[in-house]
């Protein structure tokens, strides 16, 4: 996770409110599960989806979500799965879907093996949120005219190919944040790295359904 005033700049930048419908897409360890849990409060929802294609990882994300669902206080999360072009059928209507460091795995064969593309995972995000909703997507910066082809590699995408595909699917960019930007990142190198990890340049957009 980041440090507070990152976190704070993120939530502002998502407009999560007490009262949001929110969609935690590939939740890893659940801290933005948990984050959001406490911010829509008893009103709100969030709904932890693990993408049937990451199910079967080692860590077991689906039950490590239902888990979390337990705990005390927790009450309006609910841990769903099912493959990533169904999420719309798991999920319900939301204010804000949440992408962090996911969106680049939709150009991944992983990913695309059940079927899934981006194309078609933002159509269904089009469906499932409210008019006005919004689509926040942070991840990794690839380099400049590398477009989708580091996805795979690098674990990175270029903003513009993020921003092109979104918009295509209706959605209308409404913001974006330069708040985890790293210009000493040379975005030549994995994600995983050492050198790099926790620290690689980073963007955030968020779109919305109008």
């Amino acid at each position: 996770m980041y440090d507070q005033s990152k976190l704070s700049e993120l939530i502002r930048f998502a407009r999560v409110d007490a009262g949001s419908t929110v969609i935690d897409v590939y939740p890893g360890d659940g801290d933005w599960t948990r984050l959001f849990s406490d911010i829509v409060r008893p009103d709100g929802r969030v709904f932890s989806f693990v993408p049937a294609e990451v199910a079967h990882f080692k860590n077991d994300p689906v039950g490590r979500m239902r888990t979390l669902a337990m705990e005390p206080g927790r009450a309006n999360v609910e841990a769903v799965s099912a493959d990533l072009l169904a999420m719309p059928e798991v999920t319900q209507t939301a204010d804000v879907l949440w992408l962090h460091l996911f969106y680049h795995d939709l150009h991944t064969a992983l990913i695309q093996a059940r079927g899934a593309t981006a194309a078609a995972f933002n159509r269904a995000v089009y469906e499932r949120l409210k008019p006005g909703g919004s689509y926040v997507i942070v991840d990794h910066a690839a380099a400049v005219g590398a477009g989708t082809s580091d996805a795979q590699s690098l674990h990175r995408i270029e903003p513009a190919s993020v921003r092109e595909e979104v918009e295509a699917a209706g959605f209308v960019l409404d913001a974006q944040s330069t708040v985890l930007a790293n210009k000493d990142d040379s975005h030549s190198i994995k994600v995983f790295d050492p050198s790099i990890k926790g620290a690689t340049d980073r963007f955030a957009y968020r779109f919305l359904k109008i």
